[in-house]
């Protein structure tokens, strides 16, 4: 749907604050992935489980014509309105190149 409307961004709310380096620790997050890092993540097993259907989605409404996508944690310590703010701040944000 974003695609179609094309948004200029989408942020896809999940139970982690972004996508991690290590599961376990929050702290990991990854700020910024350019389509690229992110395959690349995902064929070194650092991007895994649950997280790599996310990514993709994300990866796909890029060519879509999203601008960017953020992925953003739901937690007290996260705010979506920073992250749509401040690429990366909060999040991980995909954007081309």
């Amino acid at each position: 749907m974003a695609g179609k409307l094309r948004a200029a961004k989408l942020l896809l709310v999940s139970n982690v604050p972004g996508v991690l380096r290590d599961k376990n620790d929050p702290t990991t997050r990854i700020p910024r992935l350019t389509p690229a890092e992110a395959k690349a993540q995902i064929a070194a097993g650092v991007i895994q489980g649950g997280m790599i259907p996310k990514v993709e989605e994300s990866l796909a409404m890029l060519d879509e014509g999203i601008d960017a996508i953020h992925i953003v944690g739901l937690t007290p310590d996260s705010s979506i309105l920073a992250e749509a703010l401040e690429p990366g701040s909060h999040g991980t944000v995909f954007a081309k190149g």
